[in-house]
C-alpha cells in the first residue's frame, strides 16, 4: 500500500514540475514579446520614420476625437447645462449696464487663473515629455515680480498694464519697505493656480489604474505595465531607481493620506507612481486628490516660490553678477551682458509703455530661443507618443487575431 502511494505521488510531482516549467516558459515568452513590441514602438519617431509617424498620429487623433465625442454624448445633460451657463454669461457680457465692471473683473480673473491652471496641467499631465512650465513661465514671472518689487520699493504695480507688463507706481515706496512676505502675497494666486493645475494633471494615471483594477482589463499604458512588473519582482535585487519607486509605493500604500501629502509636497519626479499606486489599491478619490492638491498647490508651491524669491532678491542678484565678473579671463565679458540686461529691465520699470531697446540683449534672445525649442520638442513628443499609441493598437489587434486562429 505504501509502495503504491509512493508510486502515485511521484508522477504527481513530475507533472507539477512540468506545469511550473511550462508556466515559466510562457511568462518568459510573453515578456520577450512585450519587449520586442515596445522596442518596435519606440523606433516610431519623426526623425526616423516621419511619414509613418505622421500617418499613425492622424489616425490616433481621429480615434481619440471619436472617443471623446461619444463620451460627451453620453454626458449630454452636463454638456447642455454648460452650454446654457455659457449662453447666460455671453448675454450678460454683451448687455450694457452697471454690472459690466463686475463682469470685466470676473473675466480678467478667470482668464488669469485659467492660464496658470492650464500651464500646470501641461506640466504634469504626461503628454509626450511634459512641458516644464515652471522653468519657462511661472519661475520667470516670480523672478520679474521680485526684481521689480526691490527696484520700485512697492508691489502695488498699476493695473493695467500689470500683469502683462510691470511698471513702477508713481509714488513708489520707501527703501527697505519690501519684505519677503509681500512678494509672496503678490504672486500667491498664480502660483497656487499653477500648483492646482499640476494636481489635476496627476489624475489620469490614477483613473487609468483604478479602472484597470476594477475591470481586470489590460490597460493601454506603459507606466502601469512597469508598475505591475515591479510589484511582481519586488522581492528580488533591484537598482536604486526601482528601490526608490518601491519606497514611494510602500509609503503611499501604508501611510495613506499623509504619505500622499508627503510625496506631493516636495519636487518628486516619481509622483506619477503615487497616482498609479493609489488607483491600483483603490484609494478613495478625495483622499488622493485632496492630499495631492494640498501638497502641490499650497506646500510645494510655497517652497518653490520662496526659493525663486530668495534667489532673485536684490542683494543675491548683485552678488551673483559680481561673482560672474570675478571669473578669470571670461568674467568681465560675461558680466557685461548681465549688467546691461538688469539695467534695461530697471529702465523699463520706470517708463510706462516704454519699448525694448533696439540692440536687444543676447540673454533675452537666448531665453526666447530656449523656450521655442522646448515648446517644439514638446509638440514633437506628443506626435511621437500618439503615433506609438496607435502602433500599440495594431500590435494588440494582431495578437488577438493570432489567438483566435
Amino acid at each position: 500500500m505504501a509502495a503504491n502511494g509512493a508510486s502515485c505521488e511521484q508522477p504527481q510531482k513530475r507533472s507539477g514540475a512540468k506545469d511550473k516549467q511550462n508556466g515559466k516558459s510562457t511568462d518568459s515568452s510573453i515578456r520577450e514579446r512585450r519587449q520586442k513590441d515596445k522596442e518596435e514602438r519606440l523606433s516610431l519617431v519623426l526623425w526616423k520614420r516621419p511619414v509613418t509617424t505622421l500617418h499613425y498620429f492622424l489616425l490616433e487623433t481621429f480615434i481619440k476625437l471619436k472617443e471623446w465625442t461619444l463620451k460627451l454624448w453620453q454626458r449630454r445633460g452636463a454638456v447642455f447645462l454648460v452650454l446654457v451657463l455659457c449662453s447666460l454669461f455671453s448675454f450678460a457680457y454683451s448687455t450694457e449696464g452697471a454690472h459690466q465692471q463686475y463682469v470685466r473683473y470676473l473675466e480678467k480673473k478667470f482668464l488669469w487663473c485659467a492660464y496658470w491652471v492650464g500651464l500646470g496641467i501641461l506640466s504634469s499631465v504626461g503628454l509626450g515629455t511634459g512641458l516644464h512650465t515652471f522653468l519657462l513661465y511661472l519661475g520667470p514671472h516670480i523672478a520679474s515680480v521680485t526684481l521689480a518689487a526691490y527696484e520700485c520699493g512697492s508691489t502695488d504695480f498699476p493695473e493695467p498694464p500689470y500683469p502683462d507688463q510691470i511698471v513702477c507706481p508713481q509714488g513708489g515706496g520707501a527703501d527697505g519697505s519690501i519684505s519677503l512676505f509681500s512678494i509672496m502675497s503678490k504672486v500667491r494666486l498664480e502660483a497656487c493656480m499653477w500648483g492646482a493645475g499640476t494636481a489635476i494633471g496627476e489624475l489620469p494615471p490614477y483613473f487609468m489604474a483604478r479602472a484597470a483594477r476594477q475591470s481586470g482589463a489590460d490597460p493601454d499604458d506603459e507606466d502601469y505595465e512597469e508598475f505591475e512588473e515591479m510589484l511582481e519582482q519586488a522581492e528580488g535585487a533591484q537598482d536604486f531607481v526601482t528601490r526608490a519607486k518601491l519606497g514611494v509605493q510602500h509609503m503611499v500604500q501604508k501611510v495613506g493620506f499623509f504619505g500622499i501629502l508627503a510625496c506631493a509636497s516636495i519636487p518628486n519626479p516619481l509622483f506619477d507612481l503615487a497616482g498609479i499606486t493609489c488607483g491600483h489599491f483603490l484609494v478613495p478619490f478625495w483622499t488622493f486628490f485632496g492630499a495631492t492638491l494640498i501638497g502641490k498647490a499650497i506646500i510645494k508651491m510655497h517652497i518653490q516660490k520662496l526659493f525663486v524669491i530668495i534667489t532673485f532678491s536684490k542683494h543675491i542678484v548683485e552678488q551673483m553678477v559680481s561673482l560672474i565678473g570675478s571669473v578669470p579671463r571670461i568674467g568681465p565679458s560675461l558680466q557685461k551682458p548681465f549688467s546691461q540686461y538688469l539695467e534695461a529691465q530697471r529702465n523699463k520699470l520706470h517708463h510706462a509703455g516704454g519699448s525694448a531697446p533696439a540692440d536687444e540683449n543676447w540673454l533675452s534672445w537666448v531665453f526666447e530661443k530656449v523656450v521655442l525649442v522646448m515648446v517644439c520638442y514638446f509638440v514633437i513628443s506628443i506626435v511621437n507618443s500618439m503615433a506609438q499609441s496607435y502602433a500599440k493598437r495594431l500590435q494588440q489587434q494582431r495578437h488577438s487575431e493570432e489567438k483566435t486562429k
